[in-house]
């Protein structure tokens, strides 16, 4: 077992967002006990660190990560495809919405209400950069299920991230699936 320093136990705690007394009761410990060892002023036994670590790693497991939520084969489209290849490829998939991918890097997002919201007549001839929304939220692979949740309060889709890729999305509609 590698020893974690105080200052890792103290971020591992807040990435899981538990408090000290929280942790402390989860590894049968005293809080002021994890409030010295994260302050580095106590050196504990292997056994207590032990429990300390073990109650950290079961915290992490519960956690959800968009990794764990999202849909790895995106179906997308491209900037410069027609707003009807983009319909047709939602209609033929069964989503009311797609990315639009660059690059391999997401630049934006096209859904059935963006076409309608247009307002032109002949949207279908106009490339999918005319009719879709730049406004999009990236989250990488390790963010939280809280997190993941928040931005689809203001967007239909979270859009996974990693190193400049495109990884996978999220939607309600997946968040929901996991909880239920």
């Amino acid at each position: 077992m590698e020893l974690p320093t105080p200052e890792e136990l103290r971020e591992r705690r807040h990435r899981v967002d538990l408090t000290q007394s929280a942790l402390a009761e989860r590894a049968g410990v005293s809080q002021p006990l994890v409030a010295r060892i994260e302050g580095g002023d106590v050196d504990p036994r292997l056994s207590t660190l032990r429990r300390v670590v073990s109650a950290l790693d079961a915290a992490e497991g519960s956690i959800r990560r968009a990794r764990d939520l999202m849909h790895e084969s995106v179906v997308a489209v491209a900037p410069d495809d027609s707003v009807r290849d983009a319909i047709d490829r939602m209609r033929a998939e069964g989503y009311s919405q797609l990315p639009v991918v660059h690059d391999g890097y997401p630049v934006g997002i096209i859904s059935n209400g963006d076409v309608r919201q247009a307002g032109i007549d002949d949207a279908a001839s106009l490339p999918v950069a005319d009719v879709m929304r730049e406004s999009i939220t990236t989250v990488a692979p390790d963010a939280a299920l809280d997190a993941v949740d928040t931005h689809l309060d203001h967007h239909d889709a979270v859009i996974v991230v990693e190193s400049g890729e495109l990884l996978g999305i999220i939607t309600e509609a997946d968040v929901a699936a996991h909880l239920s």
